[in-house]
This record gives structure tokens, C-alpha cells and sequence, in this order.
């Protein structure tokens, strides 16, 4: 089983983002004032190093790393730390000398925990292995971006292109490199996916599209032209990737879904279905135009954002604490897992219709602030109930489903 306590950890962290983004709601609705900027910069260091890194890494060592050694431990909690700095620091001073100081702490942390995954993992499964190794070498790649923002800032100033480009560099390999690739790892190791004719070509166009996929980002600041070339052979190997990710996994995901626990099965239907939607809106920026119009309509960015960190991440991260054997209580998860699902869609639909009525010139919903604030809730409440339902147990689902069975 799992560490309860390491969970936990991780769920809390996320709550304090949750929360974090719904203060942001907050100040559409009434005149509440702080720092908007500094908090987003809180908001989504805490959500992106503190649940899914650090939740990633709770995966990792308890399902790969065969010999417990204290040092993942010891360093979980250095890690830890380094996110509650963020989480205090990025508030009250944003890119300043402690905030800068903890993201470099998480930073080093990283480092070292994937110096530890190659010299510790024992994985048999050889797509699983592949894929675990990927995942993290395109974590360390990620942070390359980091370090250009000093230099990006101190020769051509936070407006430049340089600067700019520094910053989607470094997201996306953390979101499409390190976050999607790991969870595919351990989605083939909860699955049993073994090594076939078709994992090298899906593996090809796996890291063809991660990296080409940067070409679109890139072009908003750079528009050369050959960019939207690369984009859009990046697409189509995307597209192919994902069709060879279904043939592949077919029968296995057929096989095991029928002995997993109903909240995982559920929750991992949603997070599929949201990783097709995230597929399709991609693959729209074949068409050069559309690229356009989603940087430039604030709505499209963040829910296409949160359509990735909630619906694809967030629905694997859920399913997998279930299926790691985490002690929890049924009936308060599932509430919980219906609050952040109705929270998720809700705002989903609120973010793109809203996108959709800028690009015909149509003015907002009415009370649009208020339901975004108010779906916002539901994912703050649904965070909070699962992070009770873990908190509360005793014992988890397959002793109970032990109990209910035994004659």
C-alpha cells in the first residue's frame, strides 16, 4: 500500500492551489484586493511542483524503486519545503530573492531524484521502462528554460521575445515531456501494456510530436513561418501517436479495467476522454488562423490549460491513488470525484463558450464572473473531500470489497 501520509501531502498541496485559484475567482466578484499577478505565480508553482511533480514522484519510487532507500524519503520533504516556500514567498513578493531561491531548491531537488530513478529503478516491463526514463529526461530538459529567464531578463527585459519563449519552453516540456509521459509510463505498468511491434513507432511519434508541438508556442513570439511546417508534422504524428496509444493498449485496458475499483474506472474513462478533447484542440492548430485566435483569446489558454492539468493529469493522478492501494472512504470520494468533475466540465464549458462569444464579438455571459466562481467551488469542495476521504480511513477498497465477499 501507498503512504497515506505522502498522499495526503500532495492533496494538500493542491488544495492550497485550488484555493489560491479561487481567491483569484473571488476578485471578479467583489472588490477584495491583492496582488493578482503574484498569486498566479503561487497558484501554479504549487499545483505544478506540489501535486503533480510531487505526486509523480509518490508514484515512481513506490512502484519502480524495489529498495525503499531513506534518501527518496529525506528527499520528498526537502522537496516539501521548497514547495511551502513558494507557496509563501510567491504571495507576498513574487519573482523575488526568496521565491527565486525555493523554485531553485525544487529545482536541484529534481535533479538529484532523477540521478536516483536511473540508478535505483528496477522496471521489467521494457515500454514502461523506456517511457519512466523519457518522462524524466525531458523533466531535466524543462528546467533549461529556467535558466534562460535570468539571462532573458537581464539583456532584453520581461517583454521580449527571448523571455517569453524561455517561459513556454519550460512549460511545455513539463507538461507534455515530463507530467503526460510519466503518467503514460505508469498507465502501462497499472496495465500490464508489454513490449509489441507497435511500441517503437508509438514511441517515435511520442517524442517527434512532444518536442515539434513546441513550434506552435514558439511561433507567437517568433513567426517564422517554417515553425507552422513543424507544428503541423508535429500534429499528425501526435494523431498517430495516439491512434498506435489505442490499438496498443486496446485489450489491456479491456482486460484490467474489470478488476479495478468503479471510482478508478470512471476516473480514468475521464481522463482518456480529456486526453482525445486535448488531442483534437491541438491537432486544430493545423490551421494556422485557429493558432492564432487561441493566443490571442485569454479564455482558450487557460481552459485549454486546466482541460489538460485537471481533466488529462488530475483524472490519471486520482485513478492511480486508487489503484495504488491508498486507504480511503468510498462514499466521501466519490462525492468528492463528483464535485471536481461537475467543478471541471462546468468551468470548461463557462472558459470556451465565453472564448467562442469574443471571436463573434458577442459581450460576456451574464454573471460570468460569478460562475466561474461558484463552479470554482465544486473543485475547491471535491479536493477537499477526497483529501478527507484519505484522511478518515482505515481501510481501503479492496478490503472492503474483501469484507462484502467473504461468505
Amino acid at each position: 500500500m501507498i503512504s497515506k501520509k505522502l498522499v495526503l501531502v500532495c492533496l494538500f498541496n493542491f488544495l492550497v492551489a485550488a484555493l489560491m485559484g479561487l481567491t483569484m475567482r473571488f476578485a471578479f466578484v467583489s472588490s477584495f484586493e491583492f496582488n493578482y499577478r503574484n498569486l498566479t505565480h503561487a497558484h501554479s508553482h504549487v499545483a505544478m511542483l506540489g501535486w503533480v511533480y510531487l505526486m509523480l514522484y509518490v508514484f515512481i519510487v513506490h512502484h519502480f524503486i524495489p529498495k525503499k532507500q531513506k534518501v527518496f524519503n529525506r528527499l520528498f520533504w526537502i522537496t516539501e519545503v521548497a514547495v511551502i516556500g513558494m507557496m509563501i514567498s510567491f504571495p507576498l513578493q513574487g519573482y523575488a530573492l526568496f521565491s527565486i531561491s525555493f523554485s531553485t531548491l525544487h529545482i536541484f531537488c529534481s535533479y538529484y531524484f532523477a540521478y536516483l530513478v536511473f540508478k535505483h529503478q528496477n522496471i521489467a516491463s521494457k515500454p514502461t521502462r523506456v517511457l519512466l526514463k523519457t518522462a524524466v529526461i525531458f523533466m531535466l530538459i524543462s528546467t533549461l528554460g529556467v535558466w534562460c529567464l535570468g539571462p532573458a531578463v537581464g539583456l532584453l527585459g520581461q517583454a521580449s521575445a527571448f523571455y517569453q519563449i524561455a517561459i513556454q519552453f519550460f512549460l511545455h516540456f513539463q507538461f507534455n515531456g515530463w507530467f503526460l509521459i510519466g503518467l503514460l509510463g505508469l498507465f502501462f505498468h497499472f496495465f500490464k501494456i508489454k513490449d509489441n511491434t507497435i511500441f517503437k513507432p508509438f514511441y517515435i511519434t511520442l517524442v517527434l510530436s512532444t518536442v515539434g508541438t513546441l513550434a506552435l508556442p514558439i511561433s507567437w513570439f517568433a513567426p517564422f513561418p517554417i515553425l507552422n511546417w513543424i507544428n503541423g508534422f508535429a500534429i499528425i504524428c501526435q494523431i498517430t501517436c495516439f491512434i498506435l496509444f489505442i490499438k496498443m493498449s486496446n485489450t489491456g485496458i479491456q482486460k484490467h479495467l474489470k478488476a479495478v475499483p468503479k471510482e478508478a474506472k470512471y476516473l480514468y474513462y475521464f481522463a482518456l476522454i480529456s486526453f482525445a478533447i486535448k488531442i483534437g484542440f491541438q491537432s486544430a492548430s493545423l490551421f494556422p488562423y485557429i493558432g492564432l485566435i487561441a493566443k490571442q483569446n485569454h479564455n482558450f489558454v487557460i481552459g485549454f490549460i486546466h482541460l489538460t492539468m485537471l481533466g488529462v493529469v488530475t483524472g490519471f493522478l486520482f485513478a492511480y491513488i486508487i489503484q495504488s492501494k491508498t486507504s480511503y472512504k468510498t462514499s466521501v470520494f466519490n462525492y468528492g470525484v463528483y464535485s471536481f468533475i461537475i467543478g471541471f466540465l462546468g468551468s470548461e464549458f463557462i472558459l470556451f463558450f465565453q472564448g467562442l462569444r469574443f471571436v463573434f464579438g458577442i459581450g460576456l455571459i451574464p454573471n460570468y464572473y460569478l460562475l466561474l466562481f461558484i463552479l470554482s467551488c465544486f473543485l475547491v469542495i471535491g479536493i477537499s473531500f477526497i483529501f478527507m476521504s484519505i484522511l478518515c480511513s482505515k481501510t481501503n477498497y479492496y478490503d472492503n470489497q474483501k469484507t462484502t465477499k467473504a461468505p
